[in-house]
């Protein structure tokens, strides 16, 4: 049976995602305990794992206090664990770890931070890219470079089209607007815009084929005439994205 997935809005725009299935439970990321733990108590649900993408506070700050409340093993990147709370699972890119029953592979999407990994479960097409491959956009660099970041965009964008995208964040309506301003003549994200607008459908999760005809970060071949970059590489042309997203 695939698995069950629960989105949790914490803080101001986070998701952690609860995944459970196989008798077993598991939380991607831990940006806030009080409204997980709401969660799992209403499903009657024993958290078996955290699995954490990066080291940022909005995304592990809630650990100790749910695994005081749970019990709840944690999973990283054994290359960040200095980082990050103590893990019980230190797995490094390209292992494997187990998330309700499903074999993880762990992929290297380092940019937004060093260390940050991303989760793909291919039995269930799902990946838990939290602040690399965003809904309409990517994260911003704080640690790495841009070619470091299209490297990581490179990995994701080379699973299964049909793999949904879950990100660690709701900006869709900002990454839309800048979408539109980079690629005004794309029908293709004007429709999905107009779909969430209309509550057609949600902005995410959305599979990767439908981030790779909407979203700018994926579409640095087509964009690379329009924006008159015509002779250069294509981490060349995702860094003069990303400058234009982190002035927009």
């Amino acid at each position: 049976m695939p698995l069950e997935l629960v989105p949790v809005r914490c803080l101001t725009d986070n998701y952690a995602w609860l995944l459970h299935g196989n008798g077993q439970t598991a939380l991607i990321d831990a940006p806030e305990a009080a409204p997980i733990l709401h969660e799992l108590a209403a499903r009657g649900w024993t958290l078996d794992l955290i699995a954490l993408t990066h080291h940022h506070a909005d995304h592990i700050q809630a650990v100790p206090e749910i695994v005081a409340a749970t019990g709840a093993k944690v999973a990283g990147n054994a290359l960040d664990a200095a980082r990050l709370p103590p893990l019980d699972i230190a797995a490094r890119p390209g292992e494997t770890i187990s998330i309700c029953g499903e074999q993880a592979q762990v992929i290297d999407v380092s940019g937004h931070t060093i260390g940050h990994v991303a989760f793909h479960l291919p039995a269930s097409r799902m990946a838990f890219t939290a602040d690399s491959l965003m809904a309409l956009g990517c994260g911003r660099l704080f640690e790495g470079t841009p070619q470091m970041m299209w490297d990581s965009l490179s990995r994701l964008n080379a699973l299964p089209g049909e793999t949904l995208i879950f990100s660690g964040h709701d900006y869709c309506l900002g990454n839309g607007k800048f979408a539109l301003s980079v690629d005004p003549d794309n029908d293709a994200l004007r429709q999905r815009l107009d779909d969430t607008a209309a509550g057609r459908r949600p902005c995410a999760p959305a599979t990767l084929d439908d981030e790779r005809a909407t979203n700018p970060f994926l579409r640095v071949a087509e964009l690379r005439h329009p924006l008159g970059m015509a002779d250069v590489g294509d981490a060349a042309v995702f860094a003069e994205l990303r400058a234009r997203k982190d002035r927009f």
